[in-house]
């Protein structure tokens, strides 16, 4: 019987998602539709970083922004869908909709585990419905008679 290989000894990929959120190991650019999707699903994040486990092996994925990018925004019903760049959809969790420092537009995605950066294209369909806030500080969405500030707007 062969010993159990040592993970510890093991020369890991390197990993990243550019600010698009295409996937890169090492500099090649990952573009296989079913090893991509692969990858999406096996991505995890904590307090030390982005990573795929596999099996004892912790895989270290660098994020040069956010591991997805919002590509599309649209009503439905009174809020807001989203299409990401793994081209699921799902709600858009207006409480978590903000602007970051660098004027970039953001929100959880994927059942609030990742951060998500909109494209300029879903950016602009969000402010489709924005007006300013009342209070004079920034603007708010509305939507379906209902406001909902958004930081840094």
């Amino acid at each position: 019987m062969s010993p159990t290989p040592d993970p510890s000894t093991w020369t890991l990929p390197r990993l990243r998602i550019d600010c698009d959120g295409v996937w890169f190991h090492d500099d090649a650019e990952v573009t296989h539709p079913g090893i991509v999707a692969n990858l999406r699903d096996s991505l995890r994040v904590d307090e030390r970083g982005h990573y795929l486990q596999i099996g004892p092996a912790r895989v270290p994925v660098e994020v040069e922004d956010a591991p997805f990018v919002v590509e599309r925004v649209e009503v439905v019903g009174s809020g807001l869908a989203a299409t990401l760049n793994d081209l699921s959809r799902e709600p858009v969790a207006l409480d978590t909709l903000r602007v970051d420092e660098r004027g970039i537009p953001r929100c959880r995605v994927k059942g609030g585990r990742f951060d998500g950066r909109l494209s300029r294209a879903a950016t602009h369909q969000l402010l489709r419905h924005a007006e300013p806030d009342e209070g004079g500080g920034g603007a708010a969405l509305v939507l379906g008679g209902q406001r909902y500030p958004v930081p840094g707007l």
